[in-house]
């Protein structure tokens, strides 16, 4: 069992530090290793937990690319007559209209899907996804955790409303989207932890700490940096 430093501990959290342990020791024995030629990281986390921030960060850190099935569902929207922002979008009448439109036509989640899983083939990627941890059986996959209140927080700074609009808002899109998946694909999103090599609790960091938790932990597994 590889010594776990004493800042990913406390930032990991008690909840999650034995699964993390476990999954170390699994993954060096069996994971990616640093002479592999197609890497492909995986980030996800539920709205406001900071993946595509991080995931947008580590793809620059490592020279990969990055990818996301956000920005591939908003090319989707823009064909279908939506208007998508850069940021903030979803959270907005019409992100949650068409929102409410992948519910009732699989379609659109089912061409990205198809579409970044083709792409993750080729490797040397980092992936900000709701679905890749799942559909992808390769690749090293990170969980952001972030508690429903600290995530209103962030998205209602981020996008200048209130904080009781943002908790509606984001209460009503994590029950649409865990029913979308698992419809299509039959997994918990934000309750099923089982794809993920580490899980890291970010209620308590900042952004730049949760890129530096993450960086820890991939240099070590991934690139087998001491």
């Amino acid at each position: 069992m590889p010594h776990l430093p004493p800042r990913l501990v406390e930032a990991c959290g008690k909840k999650y530090l034995t699964r993390l342990e476990g999954r170390i020791s699994q993954t060096m024995k069996t994971g990616c290793r640093k002479d592999e030629k197609k890497i492909v990281i995986c980030v996800c986390g539920m709205t406001g937990c900071g993946k595509s921030t991080v995931a947008k960060k580590l793809a620059e850190k490592y020279a990969f690319r990055y990818l996301s099935g956000g920005n591939a569902l908003k090319a989707l929207a823009l064909e279908a007559g939506y208007k998508p922002a850069e940021t903030g979008w979803w959270e907005t009448g019409e992100g949650m209209r068409f929102l409410q439109q992948r519910m009732e036509d699989s379609e659109f989640d089912k061409r990205v899907d198809e579409r970044l899983v083709e792409l993750a083939e080729q490797g040397n990627v980092v992936l900000d996804s709701w679905t890749m941890p799942w559909l992808l059986k390769k690749g090293f996959k990170v969980w952001l955790e972030a508690s429903p209140e600290v995530r209103a927080r962030r998205v209602a700074r981020r996008d200048g409303i209130g904080v009781e609009k943002a908790s509606k808002v984001l209460k009503e899109k994590d029950e649409r989207t865990r029913m979308i998946y698992r419809s299509l694909y039959g997994f918990d999103l934000g309750n099923d932890f089982s794809p993920f090599n580490l899980i890291l609790d970010t209620n308590e960091l900042g952004i730049d700490e949760v890129f530096q938790a993450v960086c820890m932990v991939v240099d070590r597994l991934v690139f087998g940096k001491s």
